[in-house]
């Protein structure tokens, strides 16, 4: 998802309206797509992170060095309260165990009056950036557990969410990003790499049906270069 998290991370900042002299914290930081964005804007020293996957807290670290990046889901933040102007959660929110729960915990960690702003791709309205793989998936195998069921990924899912966890919606937009792939091996490599649900499934299937799969993406995509248009719900809002 970086090709596409870290275009989305400068209209998501701008939407949370991240600017110099707050401090912020990335929940759910992966490998640092936002928290990079943010401490372009901030500084090292006014920039937090967390998630709960070692791998990523390892590359996020190595990624901004000097931040303070910390192993924890998004339901137990081991900060304290109000201790930021904001907190966001890009891309991640679909994935909390909890996402009611996680929402509130970023609340508590921000200070009154201050912004709690998240973003999930629009994979029930197939405007996500895996959209196609996930229509070539459906159509070999009607099984395959596409990413269309998971939570806020529909419109007005996410600022629902926001107000069972008690929060106030400032805005509920959609933020789009353009990416452009040389070549069709270029987009379809990250999948063979087993992150997240589509690379789970690809990496699932046996070789005839992988070998399917991607062939039939070719099919969809069409000659290169791979032009993808990528479209989240985005949502701010406050204590």
């Amino acid at each position: 998802m970086g090709r596409y998290s870290e275009p989305l991370a400068v209209w998501f900042a701008d939407l949370a309206g991240v600017s110099g002299g707050q401090r912020a914290l990335d929940v759910g930081c992966g490998p640092g797509a936002l928290t990079a964005e943010l401490v372009s804007r901030l500084g090292t020293a006014a920039v937090s992170a967390a998630d709960p996957s070692e791998p990523f807290v390892a590359a996020a670290r190595e990624r901004c060095q000097g931040v303070d990046v910390r192993l924890s889901p998004a339901e137990q933040l081991p900060f304290g309260d109000a201790a930021f102007d904001a907190a966001l959660a890009q891309l991640v929110v679909h994935f909390m165990t909890d996402p009611v729960a996680g929402l509130r915990e970023m609340a508590r960690v921000t200070r009154p009056g201050g912004v709690v702003a998240a973003c999930v791709w629009d994979h029930a309205g197939g405007r996500g950036p895996l959209t196609t793989f996930w229509r070539a998936a459906r159509e070999l195998d009607p099984a395959a557990p596409d990413e269309s069921e998971l939570a806020g990924v529909g419109e007005g899912q996410l600022a629902d969410l926001f107000g069972r966890a008690g929060l106030t919606v400032a805005r509920d937009t959609a933020l789009t990003v353009q990416v452009r792939h040389p070549s069709f091996g270029e987009w379809w490599e990250p999948f063979t790499l087993g992150v997240g649900p589509a690379g789970d499934y690809t990496t699932s299937l046996p070789d005839g049906q992988r070998e399917a799969l991607r062939e039939r993406c070719r099919q969809l995509l069409g000659p290169p270069p791979v032009q993808i248009s990528a479209t989240a719900w985005a949502v701010s809002g406050h204590r």
